[in-house]
């Protein structure tokens, strides 16, 4: 194992700001993969049909060798790169601060995921709300949306699903899968459950299971949302907005750090309207943390999240690969590369993580570079922060050590 620590501190990346403008995909519109085949869950049920909607960036080579599979963060979209200001059919939930996509700065022309070598795939999830089959959509044959009725679904089938959209494209191998946060775990069971579908594995500031205190925060989440009046068990017809800007609230403490999380509060307390009874908001952070909650309601599904949250709950990357132990598990992957990112800032995937996941690596023989990254935003750095992946990330996918 190669570990090394990348220390670039924060600078770098609002030039890289202007490099992505330059180098973007320019417009681009989402695709939608219906696969009308029984598709099985690890619950035991069965989804009869379902659709992905995704985007892809750059050329399918002739060969189809050079295709990089991005998986997106817990609520992100399929929209990773480009401009993008309508997806049809999402209720108003494609609001403005989706138009730009969300890794703009990693994937285009000239950039780490350079489009002009790589033919790159980013699909919301399959239980998601930006197209994908879930929650939200319309369930056939009654046309009625599935709501609460929608059934739970594990990281291995979010993967399932996505190969059945390699399988429509003609991929019959991964140049790279690359996922970060809950991308990750995804990038994780792809890598374990394929391995002969993917060469290059980049899992950063993820993990191989759900740690206690996830489970706690993501349980705070799930209160919240089923405890909004406004959820009626699931059979909500107006958001339950109170609920799911809560539930917000408590994730977003753990993305940023606090460090960062006060610099972007140093400004006044603006709230349109007094949101609570006695209690009055006073302090820049309380107003800022309000506002993201606010604004992430009116951008996503609470059924949805819910979903993805008990999803996280239940992941743990041995059960899901049916191994009886991480070596067993691993020792498939022999003939893959890893490039594994820590962020050591971060609190929602702390280091250790990674460092287990490594040590898990090495046990089994697995070819890997382990990469501490130092930066002051925690959490979030993988998308505010592209000097600190970019070189490592462009020179694995290069094909060198």
């Amino acid at each position: 194992m190669t570990h090394k620590r990348a220390d670039h501190g924060s600078h770098g990346a609002e030039s890289s700001q202007f490099a992505a403008d330059e180098q973007s995909p320019g417009r681009v519109s989402t695709h939608f993969f219906h696969c009308k085949e029984p598709f099985h869950l690890r619950c035991g049920d069965c989804l009869e049909e379902f659709t992905l909607a995704y985007e892809t960036y750059g050329v399918l080579n002739a060969d189809r060798s050079n295709a990089v599979l991005v998986f997106h963060a817990m609520t992100g979209s399929q929209h990773a790169a480009g401009f993008n200001p309508d997806v049809p059919g999402l209720d108003g939930r494609w609001t403005e601060e989706m138009f730009g996509g969300w890794w703009d700065n990693f994937i285009g022309s000239g950039l780490a995921i350079d489009t002009d070598k790589y033919f790159v795939i980013c699909a919301n999830y399959l239980g998601g709300c930006y197209g994908s089959t879930g929650p939200a959509s319309v369930r056939q044959p009654d046309g009625e949306r599935w709501g609460a009725n929608f059934p739970p679904i594990r990281i291995s089938d979010i993967v399932d699903s996505q190969m059945r959209l390699l399988d429509h494209l003609g991929i019959e191998k991964l140049h790279a899968a690359v996922g970060a946060s809950i991308g990750g775990f995804l990038t994780l069971s792809l890598a374990t459950r394929y391995p002969e579908r993917v060469r290059t594995v980049v899992p950063i500031a993820t993990g191989p299971s759900t740690t206690m205190l996830q489970r706690l925060m993501n349980f705070e989440q799930i209160a919240a949302i089923e405890q909004d009046p406004d959820f009626a068990g699931g059979h909500y017809t107006t958001q339950p907005v109170r609920g799911l800007a809560s539930a917000r609230r408590t994730a977003h403490k753990t993305f940023v750090s606090l460090q960062h999380l006060r610099e972007r509060a140093r400004g006044e307390v603006v709230v349109s309207s007094p949101p609570f009874g006695w209690y009055q908001i006073n302090h820049p952070v309380e107003s800022y943390m309000f506002h993201q909650g606010g604004k992430f309601a009116a951008r996503f599904d609470a059924n949805s999240y819910l979903r993805i949250l008990d999803a996280w709950q239940w992941f743990d990357l041995v059960a899901e690969g049916h191994a009886s132990s991480y070596k067993e598990l691993f020792s498939r992957c022999r003939d893959q590369r890893y490039l594994v990112f820590s962020i050591d800032s971060d609190g929602s995937f702390e280091p250790a993580e990674q460092g287990r996941l490594v040590h898990h690596l090495e046990a089994a023989e697995v070819p890997v570079t382990w990469i501490s990254v130092h930066s002051s935003k925690g959490h979030d750095a993988f998308l505010l922060e592209p000097a600190l992946f970019t070189p490592h990330l462009a020179h694995i996918l290069a094909g060198k050590d």
